[in-house]
């Protein structure tokens, strides 16, 4: 169960419950800025057209563009690059950029010249393209603890993601996981909504800076709206290619005081911070679509709450909403409260259906024009309309694109993440004097080391992008001979065996499993360095707690990885003692007999603790 809610916590959670919620997020000096603009909106709103305006409240995806053209055609107010959405020229820094300059000329050569909001999935970094610094996912950042090192990636990964000229990462996740078979885990920082609700809103902060009109910011996008941490297991709606069901698409059960209590504060703390965009998510609470849901998206975020800013549909998602036809799955959203619909191939379909839902009444002109007006609210905000700011890309900040500077807050990120889990007979800090082998596939391949949402949608083992791994990373460290092998054979003249071993890359329902325990592969790789008699210290790269119960006598220390991105030396900062490990489990870490993975389940069994984590001591 979670610990008990601070006093003031609660009082801010009341105070949100009643009537003044809009007011105390106003207090607050965050929200209210984005209607400011709503004189310079309404002027703008008054000079178009329905079809400009439904064009501005549709998101293609730039791979299911027709023709680049499109984006003029139809009045476009936004296009994004989904996960394997690349350039057709390649994938680095210039590409992109090129990618985001052609489809912005298209945007500011139309009558009205409205500048396009091009989006990107920068979740750990800007993590598609190949040589931006990639950070540890969400459920290691949790584990620092540390607001100030997740604002600081959070400006790195706005730095990197504006040298490719895009300003809108849908980032942070502010999920609040409750089940760790749920294949979007790693996504959030925590079971617990106080840790979500810190560094939420210090992503927020990095990556829109101290204005969004500065050069350097990014719009924000605070996801999934609401709930979908408490997704129950078998509950997904949708189904893989391997019959299973997704659960990023499932059922949230729980009540409208849980909801509240667990899912809510991160959204209100983003808002705090000034998140200009919001991203309902897939899931379906008491019986309806997030997607279509007024009580969520209308009364609760916009009315109750007071937010200034727009939504944005997840991924097709308006295409799951229980319907006779796709023009009654178009008002449905938008009556609901949707601003913006993420419909990757279907944009002329969505543009028609708004349109047609306008002429016959089904969605009122007055809600057409209060979305278009938001969206347009946070592009003056942003500075992107009636300015002498060049809206193409400036590609002076490709200098710093994946630079040592920026490596180096990544690596931080690393190695205050890490958390020790086990140490007997202090084996760790590593001595100098120590003879090495490493094991186990994910000490060499960065791939593996970074997982899912890298470089593409899943991710994948191989050399997928730059940066060391742990086993480069420990044997710089070593100033010694190291050996590896992948299977932990060979070790013959070693005193310490290193197992780096884990899960395979994976992103959203991919990553659904029931099924926890390490692979036979990996623990095998364990046992050989035990049986060659060795002190073994096991190093676990994954995206969430997995069952250690196979290997747990056979370690002499245990280290929790995470997923750490491109920056392997983080591991072995802590490994060598250059930095002692200070990160504190972030999830509780549950036992291999659990008969449920649900926390606070009677059947839940924990093995580690939540906030659990050891540190070095003479």
């Amino acid at each position: 169960m979670h610990p008990p809610l601070r006093p003031s916590r609660r009082e801010l959670l009341i105070s949100f419950a009643a009537a003044g919620a809009a007011g105390a997020l106003r207090a607050a000096g965050t929200q209210q800025t984005f209607a400011s603009y709503d004189r310079d909106a309404k002027a703008l709103l008054a000079r178009m057209t329905l079809a400009e305006k439904a064009g501005q409240m549709a998101q293609a995806d730039k791979s299911f563009l027709r023709t680049p053209d499109d984006v003029a055609k139809y009045f476009l107010g936004s296009v994004l690059s989904g996960g394997d959405s690349d350039p057709a020229s390649g994938n680095d820094v210039v590409a992109w950029a090129d990618l985001y300059d052609s489809m912005q000329r298209q945007a500011l050569a139309t009558r009205l010249g409205i500048p396009i909001l091009y989006g990107v999935d920068a979740v750990h970094g800007h993590n598609n393209v190949i040589g931006a610094v990639v950070f540890p996912h969400n459920v290691a950042l949790g584990c620092t603890r540390s607001a100030d090192l997740v604002e600081r990636a959070a400006r790195v990964t706005s730095e990197e993601v504006r040298a490719t000229g895009m300003q809108w990462a849908f980032a942070p996740c502010v999920t609040v996981p409750q089940d760790i078979r749920w294949g979007r885990t790693y996504e959030g920082y925590s079971e617990n909504p106080d840790v979500v609700k810190e560094l939420g809103a210090a992503a927020v902060r990095g990556l829109q800076r101290d204005s969004l009109n500065q050069p350097l910011a990014v719009l924000a996008c605070a996801k999934h709206f609401a709930g979908d941490g408490g997704t129950a297991w078998g509950t997904g709606s949708f189904h893989r290619e391997d019959g299973k069901k997704l659960l990023d698409q499932g059922v949230t059960e729980v009540d409208e005081a849980t909801l509240r209590r667990i899912h809510l504060p991160g959204y209100i703390t983003a808002m705090q911070a000034g998140a200009g965009s919001i991203m309902p998510s897939y899931s379906t609470w008491n019986g309806v679509k997030c997607s279509a849901n007024k009580k969520l998206l209308t009364d609760l975020l916009k009315t109750e709450l007071g937010f200034q800013g727009f939504l944005i549909s997840d991924y097709a998602a308006v295409n799951q909403i229980p319907a006779a036809n796709y023009k009654q799955q178009v008002a449905m959203s938008i009556n609901a409260g949707m601003d913006m619909v993420m419909i990757p191939d279907k944009y002329v379909e969505f543009i028609s259906a708004v349109m047609e839902n306008a002429k016959d009444g089904t969605i009122p002109m007055s809600r057409i024009d209060d979305a278009v007006t938001r969206i347009l609210r946070v592009k003056y905000a942003m500075g992107m309309i009636n300015t002498r700011r060049s809206q193409l890309t400036d590609r002076s900040l490709m200098r710093t694109f994946g630079s040592a500077e920026h490596r180096e807050v990544a690596r931080e990120c690393v190695r205050a993440s890490q958390v020790l889990l086990k140490n007997e007979g202090h084996v760790l800090p590593l001595a100098p004097e120590a003879k090495l082998h490493v094991a186990g596939r994910h000490a060499n391949d960065i791939g593996l080391q970074c997982g899912g949402w890298t470089i593409t949608w899943q991710g994948s083992a191989g050399p997928t992008t730059h940066g060391p791994t742990i086993l480069h990373a420990i044997r710089v460290a070593a100033g010694t001979g190291v050996t590896y092998s992948p299977d932990g054979r060979g070790a013959q003249g070693a005193t310490v065996g290193i197992a780096v071993i884990g899960e395979e890359p994976y992103a959203e329902g991919m990553g659904d499993k029931e099924d926890l325990h390490l692979s036979r592969r990996d623990v095998q790789v364990v046992e050989n360095l035990k049986n060659a008699g060795l002190k073994v210290v096991v190093v676990i790269v994954s995206g969430r707690p997995v069952f250690l119960d196979d290997i747990l006598d056979k370690a002499d220390a245990i280290l929790a990885a995470w997923l750490p991105g491109t920056e392997g030396d983080g591991v072995a900062d802590v490994l060598f003692g250059a930095y002692k490990p200070q990160g504190k489990l972030s999830f509780t870490w549950p036992k291999a007999s659990s008969t449920s993975l649900n926390i606070g389940d009677p059947g839940y069994q924990k093995l580690f603790g939540f906030g659990y984590g050891l540190s070095y001591s003479r």
